[in-house]
């Protein structure tokens, strides 16, 4: 397994792109281990640098009844099982003060939900742990801004970031991708990852969140093909109509291959 240092330096300067990929929120055992299995073969079949992603807990539901996930320790449990397995490393989310210390003890990459994009204190302390902080710009801050809150890091003494786009509000139910903010937030000289999945969601549209996976893999081509977008995440799930959480914006397992395979023909073909 590469150290903190090792791993970023390769997500800053990746041949092609990076993937960051799985399960919105960490499920049971076996479909996580299938999961994170499938999608290291076909990463390393095309060598793209693989990070693993799944929540042990999502706080922001639309509905109280809504899955948020295992908790904690039992999330930390199975993606530490995960990253010793397959020798991955981990990606996930952290939402208050507290956990942050325990979850960089099983993560290489704390991620800072886009809702949390302003929370100073959040980030100070994710920031202190030295790990890599990626941060999710908010449905409600422009691009140009983004600068603050790698600051927010940078002031700690930690340059790792990441910055990534998962879409605008636009009216209620809506989020659209401005691509003038690959190039804007890039400005930042920092790696740039484009959220495919959740830039496909409609947001709060009855009892749980809507959304138009159908236009993710056209998405992630046209994100690539601007040329500024270093890596892409996707929540990628076996069956996504079962899935406990994001059901109607998670891609099936086995379109990743194409979609990864089209990115990378525009990749090469602008370099």
């Amino acid at each position: 397994m590469v150290n903190s240092e090792q791993l970023y330096d390769m997500l800053t300067h990746p041949e092609l792109f990076f993937l960051i990929a799985g399960p919105c929120v960490i499920e049971d055992e076996y479909l996580m281990m299938q999961t994170a299995e499938y999608l290291k073969k076909i990463t390393y079949e095309r060598n793209l640098p693989f990070i693993f992603k799944s929540s042990f807990e999502k706080s922001n539901r639309t509905s109280v009844h809504s899955y948020s996930g295992p908790g904690l320790k039992k999330g930390l449990k199975l993606l530490k099982k995960i990253k010793d397995t397959f020798d991955l490393p981990i990606l996930t989310d952290v939402h208050e003060t507290f956990e942050v210390d325990e979850v960089a003890e099983v993560a290489d990459i704390l991620q800072i939900p886009a809702f949390l994009c302003r929370q100073t204190a959040l980030i100070a302390k994710a920031a202190k742990t030295n790990k890599i902080i990626n941060i999710k710009k908010g449905q409600f801050l422009a691009p140009e801004d983004m600068h603050l809150q790698v600051e927010k890091v940078t002031t700690n003494d930690n340059f790792k970031v990441m910055l990534t786009e998962r879409g605008a509000s636009f009216g209620y139910h809506n989020l659209v991708v401005d691509f003038r903010s690959f190039a804007l937030m890039k400005s930042n000289l920092y790696p740039i990852i484009y959220d495919v999945t959740h830039s496909m969601q409609r947001p709060s549209l009855s009892k749980t969140t809507g959304g138009t996976p159908e236009f993710a893999p056209m998405l992630a081509q046209a994100a690539i093909a601007t040329g500024y977008v270093d890596g892409l995440f996707i929540e990628t799930h076996p069956n996504p109509p079962e899935a406990l959480s994001d059901a109607n914006t998670q891609l099936t397992l086995t379109v990743m291959p194409e979609i990864l395979d089209k990115c990378i023909a525009i990749k090469k073909a602008i370099k």
